[in-house]
């Protein structure tokens, strides 16, 4: 076999390490070495010298440890075997990554078991040419992004699938709303695997995850979406399911006339169904009857604390005793002067008080206020990253993400920012006492 005088590499900028197909060299062989490549000469299977970008002659200077191990003559052109491999250092910045199969991840908001794909992109850079060769490449002829990614496969998706249920746990974060989270999800997932590549001599310098999403086909995915579609139709409408329930079977009931229940339904309206049933009852089974008769909206009061139906002119609900009279004052006092301020204007017409109202009763409030003086709801307030106003019961911003819930190291109680003692023990919050 001839002896090679002179070796190279110029293959596709894809390919992390390349070996080359001759293994019969001779002293004063001219190794050429590219911009961003390494050479490295193995013997025996044991890695020995290394050359960086440049030409080189094989010679007593450049391979001194082949040397020691085989005592070359360099008088002439000693053959000697070796192999010679090529690594790549650039940096590959479109190594591209996804889970083959969907893993299965329990919804902690509906739960609900469902598939979740995932997808993304990562650069990587081979920082110990040594360590990639010796742990990852082994008796291969050629390692490319392909090999990279099968290698690295089980890692991902072992990591993606522990990362992705411990935050969705943890956060109470839906499955259908972790988009708006991926930047934090894929810096943590980064952190998370980057000590694994750096066993095997691989940098890595980024990751990102384009999209978490879910099969569309797939039959849990479609009842979710049917559910909230159906519910927030009817928070829209303005009846719960246990009413669309009490609409549908009495409905179902007067259609059939010569049936049964038709005849029970007719006796127990004429009855006023004031036998065992109670008059709360009999108030509300006349009123969905008196709907499907005339096929309106019921004339009932609807409690605003318990959403139970009720007389139309009940005073009070007959489920939990909330008063259902609508409060006729369209005015309150002024927080500052105590004069009486309208609703609906912006500031006090006798000493000029900016009027900060609560979204829950309207009244009156001074401006850093955490909760309302009459009704004891939480105010709105500012987010401490970039002061965008959020309602009360708020814990994340809703303008860049940032969490607003905080609570009492003493009693675990929620506090929100800027709050100065707790409300629920007194703990003073300044001097230290948030957790």
């Amino acid at each position: 076999m001839a002896i090679i005088d002179v070796i190279k590499y110029d293959g596709s900028p894809d390919v992390f390490a390349w070996k080359h197909p001759e293994t019969e060299l001779g002293t004063w062989t001219q190794l050429i070495v590219n911009q961003s490549q390494q050479a490295i000469l193995f013997k025996d299977g044991r890695a020995l010298d290394m050359f960086g970008p440049g030409r080189h002659t094989l010679s007593t200077a450049n391979i001194p440890i082949l040397n020691r191990l085989v005592n070359l003559p360099f008088g002439g052109k000693s053959p000697f075997a070796a192999e010679v491999w090529y690594v790549n250092q650039v940096s590959a910045l479109d190594v591209k990554w996804g889970t083959a199969n969907p893993i299965q991840i329990q919804d902690p908001k509906y739960n609900i078991i469902v598939p979740v794909r995932t997808f993304g992109q990562m650069g990587i850079k081979i920082s110990d040419s040594r360590k990639f060769l010796v742990k990852l490449v082994g008796t291969l002829p050629e390692f490319n992004q392909a090999n990279m990614i099968n290698y690295f496969r089980g890692l991902i998706i072992m990591n993606i699938n522990s990362m992705l249920s411990s935050y969705l746990i943890h956060r109470k974060v839906s499955v259908l709303e972790i988009n708006a989270y991926i930047a934090e999800i894929s810096r943590h997932f980064a952190d998370t695997i980057a000590s694994t590549f750096e066993e095997f001599g691989i940098e890595l310098i980024n990751l990102y995850i384009h999209n978490v999403n879910l099969p569309e086909e797939d039959p849990s995915v479609i009842r979710l979406r049917e559910a909230l579609a159906r519910k927030a139709e009817m928070d829209i409408i303005g009846y719960t399911y246990q009413q669309e329930r009490s609409f549908d079977t009495l409905e179902g009931a007067a259609k059939n006339e010569g049936s049964m229940q038709s005849d029970i339904m007719g006796a127990g309206l004429g009855m006023g169904m004031g036998v065992g049933l109670g008059g709360s009852f009999s108030s509300e089974m006349s009123q969905m009857s008196k709907v499907m008769s005339t096929k309106e909206t019921p004339a009932v009061s609807i409690c605003k604390q318990c959403h139970h139906p009720n007389q139309e002119n009940s005073a009070f609900c007959s489920k939990c005793g909330n008063s259902l009279a609508e409060k006729s004052a369209e005015t309150t006092d002024c927080n500052n002067c105590g004069h009486a301020l309208p609703k609906g204007t912006k500031f006090c017409p006798n000493c000029g008080d900016k009027y900060h109202a609560c979204p829950s009763c309207g009244a009156d409030n001074a401006e850093n206020a955490l909760e309302c003086i009459q009704c004891h709801q939480p105010m709105p307030s500012p987010c401490p990253n970039c002061s965008h106003m959020n309602s009360g019961h708020t814990k994340f911003c809703g303008n860049c993400g940032t969490g607003l819930s905080l609570k009492c190291s003493r009693c675990q109680h929620e506090v929100k920012p800027g709050q100065k003692f707790c409300l629920d023990c007194g703990n003073n919050l300044q001097e230290g006492g948030q957790a």
